[in-house]
C-alpha cells in the first residue's frame, strides 16, 4: 500500500486541519467529497465543481460496474480519464449500494451475490473483484475494502456477524491490493452503535493495517445524537496521524460535530441532490426556492460568494427556473449547494488554524440545530 503523507498541520481540542498529498494533488482537510456517482457530479460540470474549492471526489463501483462496466472503463483509460477529472478520486466498494439499492442480495463468506436494479441481471462482488475494479480497473487513488453495512436499529448479533464478516473481508481486500506507489487503501469500523462492537472492530482494522481509516454504518437511521456518540468513541480509537474519514454523512451539522470529535473526511449526495430538488443550503438554514416568497425576491442566494451561481441569479428567477421546468434551475442550484459546502470547509478549517473553532462551532450550531439543516427531507426525495 502506499501510504500517502498526511500532515496536521493545526487542532483546536480534537477538530484538526491538515492535508493529505497524492499525486494527483494534495487534498486539504477537513475535506468535503462531491459524490460522482455514475462518472459524474450530478448536474455539474466537473470544471465548475473543481473551482468551488473541490480537491477530490467520489466514484461509485456499484454503478460503474454495472454501468458502462468497469473493464470498459479500463479500455477507455480508467475513470480519470474517462470523466475528465485529473485530481484525486476515492472510490467506495459498492458495498452500502448492494445493501440499500439491491432487492435480492446474498451475503456469504466469498462475498455478496446480488440483483442489478438495472435489469436484474445478478453479479457476484468479493473483496478482491472490489478491489479489482476500484484500482485496476477504475484507477482510483484511495479505494475502500468492501464491507457489509446493516441499518439502524440492529440487533447485537445481526450487527456483530456483519462488522466480523467486514473484518474478514478487510484482511483479503489488503491481501489482493498488495503493495502500489501510487495507490491507497483505506479501513473501516463498523458495529452499529454498539460500543463493544465499534471497539473490537477499531482493534480489527488496525491489526490488518490501513493506510486510512473510516468509520461506516452511520446516517443509516441512528439519528444525530447517536451518531456523534459513536464518533466520540471511535474516532480516538483510530491513529492520529492516520485519515479518519466518516462515511455518507453530509448534513452541515452533522459535518460540523464530527470534525470537533476529530473526523476529516465526508462524502454526501446531499448538496446536489437537494439541489434537484429545490432546495438551496445557506449560512441561515436552508431555503425551498420553489416556495412561492421568493416569486419576487431581487436578492441572490449569497452576494458575497465567489461562486456565480449563488451570486449572480436572483431568487425570484432561480424560483422561475424551477417552476418553468428548466433544467438549468436543478444546475444552478447544484453548483450554489456545492460551492456552499466547500465554501463551509474552507471557513472551519481557517477556524481551526486560528484557534477560533469553538466560537465558529457554537455560532453555526445557534443557526442550524433545530431548523431545516436537521432535517433528512432532502437525502429521502
Amino acid at each position: 500500500m502506499a501510504e500517502f503523507p498526511f500532515r496536521i498541520q493545526a487542532t483546536d481540542d480534537l477538530a484538526r486541519t491538515g492535508s493529505l498529498t497524492t499525486p494527483r494533488g494534495t487534498i486539504a482537510t477537513p475535506a468535503f467529497m462531491p459524490v460522482g456517482t455514475a462518472g459524474t457530479v450530478k448536474a455539474m460540470f466537473l470544471h465548475d465543481v473543481r473551482s468551488a474549492g473541490t480537491d477530490i471526489i467520489l466514484g461509485n463501483t456499484y454503478h460503474l460496474m454495472l454501468r458502462p462496466g468497469a473493464e470498459r472503463i479500463k479500455r477507455l483509460g480508467g475513470l480519470h480519464r474517462f470523466m475528465g477529472w485529473t485530481h484525486p478520486l476515492l472510490t467506495d466498494s459498492g458495498g452500502f449500494q448492494v445493501f440499500s439499492l439491491s432487492a435480492l442480495r446474498k451475503m456469504k463468506e466469498g462475498g455478496v451475490e446480488f440483483r442489478s436494479h438495472i435489469d436484474g441481471s445478478m453479479h457476484f462482488l468479493s473483496p478482491e473483484r472490489s478491489i479489482e475494479i476500484q484500482a485496476d480497473l477504475l484507477g482510483s487513488d484511495i479505494a475502500m475494502q468492501l464491507d457489509e453495512c446493516v441499518a439502524n436499529p440492529c440487533d447485537h448479533q445481526q450487527a456483530a456477524e456483519a462488522m466480523r464478516l467486514s473484518a474478514r473481508w478487510g484482511d483479503r481486500c489488503k491481501a489482493y491490493f498488495g503493495v502500489r506507489d501510487r495507490q491507497s487503501l483505506f479501513g473501516i469500523v463498523q458495529g452499529a452503535t454498539y460500543p463493544d462492537l465499534r471497539r473490537e472492530s477499531a482493534q480489527r482494522v488496525l491489526e490488518t493495517g490501513f493506510d486510512g481509516y473510516a468509520i461506516g454504518g452511520l446516517a443509516v437511521g441512528e439519528g444525530h445524537d447517536a451518531m456523534c456518540d459513536v464518533i466520540s468513541l471511535t474516532a480516538p480509537l483510530l491513529p492520529e496521524m492516520r485519515p479518519r474519514y466518516l462515511m455518507g454523512v453530509g448534513k452541515p451539522l452533522d459535518i460540523l460535530e464530527a470534525i470537533a470529535r476529530g473526523i476529516d473526511m465526508f462524502d454526501c449526495v446531499l448538496p446536489t441532490r437537494s439541489g434537484r430538488h429545490g432546495q438551496a443550503w445557506t449560512w441561515d438554514g436552508a431555503v425551498n426556492i420553489k416556495n412561492a416568497r421568493f416569486a419576487e425576491d431581487e436578492s441572490p442566494l449569497d452576494e458575497q460568494s465567489s461562486c456565480p451561481a449563488s451570486r449572480d441569479y436572483s431568487k425570484a428567477y432561480l424560483h422561475h427556473l424551477f417552476r418553468a421546468g428548466e433544467y438549468l434551475g436543478p444546475m444552478l442550484l447544484s453548483w450554489h449547494n456545492i460551492a456552499f459546502f466547500q465554501a463551509m470547509m474552507m471557513r472551519i478549517r481557517s477556524s481551526i488554524a486560528e484557534g477560533r473553532f469553538s466560537h465558529l462551532r457554537a455560532e453555526l450550531n445557534g443557526k442550524w440545530r433545530g431548523s431545516d439543516f436537521g432535517q433528512d427531507d432532502a437525502q429521502s426525495a
